[in-house]
């Protein structure tokens, strides 16, 4: 697995949500824009920031095509016609396409009934309830995820949204601008960012991003 490491459940956590995150924007489905900085712009120079660079950089995994060049073989793979088939336009735009739904967008930033959360796109068990943080900032909150659920890599940018120069390889990348992105172990699907919030290192992942099921 060159180039990616596994997250223990003592290990780390989350992509997309970020402080002054903006919403996603595609070039081949015009989704809604938010005015103001983007969101890398609000996490650069802020203790988020830090908490990122202090972290293990891994090389970002080739199965959502928009990002990277490692390869990684990946129990579940689909073509982009099979996700399109699968995901609605808005997990599509979250999960393949690396975007941040807007804060409070998703209802189960403030539910916390007891129960476990799976990959939207494959069904894996990622996070339990038991984990969650009781963070009032608009995206669901994990302490830990389930052993080996989930991967973490470089976030380079998105470069369907704009807010960020691609840069050619992990040489070419500054510590301290780059954030630590997580991944669904199995199908590759983008979940969040690892950030340090509110003086907790946590997983703050796309509502979006994950299915629940609730306890017996």
């Amino acid at each position: 697995m060159a180039g990616t490491s596994r997250s223990l459940v003592a290990g780390f956590t989350g992509r997309a949500c970020i402080l002054g995150a903006v919403p996603i924007a595609r070039k081949e489905a015009a989704m809604p824009k938010r005015n103001g900085p983007t969101r890398r712009a609000m996490l650069q120079g802020t203790a988020l920031a830090g908490a990122a660079a202090a972290l293990p950089l891994t090389g970002r995994a080739q199965s959502i095509p928009k990002y990277g060049t490692t390869k990684f073989d990946y129990e579940v793979v689909r073509t982009e016609e099979e996700w399109r088939a699968r995901l609605s336009e808005r997990e599509y735009g979250i999960l393949r396409a690396g975007g941040t739904e807007l804060p409070k967008s998703d209802p189960k930033w403030s539910d916390y009934s007891a129960g476990s959360y799976h990959c939207r796109g494959c069904e894996l068990p990622l996070y339990s309830s038991d984990w969650r943080a009781p963070l009032s900032h608009g995206w669901v909150f994990f302490y830990h995820a389930d052993t080996d659920a989930v991967l973490t890599g470089l976030d380079r940018g998105n470069p369907y949204r704009g807010d960020a120069p691609q840069m050619g390889g992990d040489a070419d990348l500054d510590p301290k601008r780059t954030l630590i992105e997580v991944h669904c172990r199995r199908c590759g699907s983008h979940l969040g960012h690892i950030v340090y919030l509110d003086g907790n290192l946590v997983h703050c992942i796309n509502g979006t991003s994950l299915g629940f099921t609730g306890a017996a």
